[in-house]
């Protein structure tokens, strides 16, 4: 619980002074990139408030999950708009569009959308969180749900895509690069490597309560978690996958300035620690669940394949 509660705080404190240090102490921004931030500034203070209410009347606490690979969509092509449509911005605004369209399209056929918008499938990490102690007191998972399942995370998808802002300043904003494109094949690739886990993994889970439901012998599903095809090289391919889809897009815009570090790398590293920690909290349910999991962790790397960091901690 505690160590739980300490992450959580790290995280808050890292989506706030990581950003101002870096927005401090970093190239200055153009009025135009100013205007963009002030602007979409408000726009993500209204998704998180949207996502609290909805979430807090509903008691469906994941509206962000729903909204997760949508508003950033929006977020790119605002942004490309707000800046008079440059060519790489298009571009990445593109991307991010295919990104998004598979995401949603993987979270729709799981039932995270419903007719009514406010309902859907609800993450099942948050209702183990709910009967913990200290979370289970209604008033401490409210500010939970406030500051970190809608504030932090809303912060962080708009964060992971501030790379636009850094490219509507710059010069090279109308110029698409043989780098830009060797870029994008790699984006492709990374969004094609995760469909090809997510689809693994619904696969299976979707074929082994075929058999439960049906009172069919398990075989091979007994154990209850995938771990073949791209689950045999690492735990967790579609995470990895997903960090580096958003790691590509930072560097689009050191193809845009030339510069190997700006102040938009907050947002994919700020990803890289939420998912160690999502996958910390995953990972414990599953090893409570399924007594297997403990030798898969043991014998599967994490993220990166064909690692030496194949333990529990790994």
């Amino acid at each position: 619980m505690k160590k739980l509660l300490g992450t959580i705080l790290i995280l808050i404190f890292t989506v706030i002074v990581v950003p101002t240090i870096s927005f401090l102490y970093g190239t200055p921004l153009s009025e135009l990139q100013l205007e963009i931030m002030e602007q979409m500034c408000y726009i993500v203070t209204g998704v998180i408030l949207y996502s609290f209410i909805v979430g807090e009347i509903s008691g469906n606490n994941s509206q962000t999950d729903k909204l997760w690979s949508i508003v950033p969509i929006y977020y790119v092509w605002h942004m490309a708009w707000m800046a008079g449509f440059p060519n790489k911005m298009i571009l990445l605004s593109i991307l991010v569009t295919i990104w998004g369209a598979r995401l949603t399209y993987n979270f729709g056929r799981r039932g995270g959308y419903s007719w009514k918008f406010w309902d859907g499938e609800e993450d099942y990490r948050w209702e183990v969180l709910r009967k913990r102690p200290g979370f289970s007191n209604p008033w401490v998972w409210k500010l939970f749900n406030l500051f970190f399942i809608c504030g932090y995370q809303h912060a962080l998808i708009f964060l992971f895509t501030i790379p636009m802002i850094i490219i509507a300043g710059s010069e090279g904003a109308n110029i698409i690069t043989p780098i830009d494109w060797m870029l994008s094949v790699l984006f492709i690739a990374f969004v094609t490597l995760e469909f090809v886990a997510d689809q693994q993994q619904y696969v299976f889970q979707m074929e082994k309560y075929r058999r439960i439901n049906n009172n069919k012998d398990l075989g091979e599903y007994a154990h209850g978690f995938v771990n073949k095809g791209l689950w045999g090289l690492a735990r967790h391919p579609n995470y990895a996958m997903e960090q580096a889809i958003w790691i590509i897009f930072y560097f689009f815009s050191v193809s845009a300035t030339g510069e190997w570090l700006n102040w938009s790398i907050t947002g994919c590293l700020l990803l890289v620690i939420l998912f160690k920690s999502s996958s910390d909290f995953s990972e414990e349910i599953s090893a409570n669940k399924y007594p297997e999991y403990i030798n898969y962790q043991k014998q599967v790397p994490r993220f990166i394949p064909f690692t030496k960091f194949n333990g529990q901690k790994g």
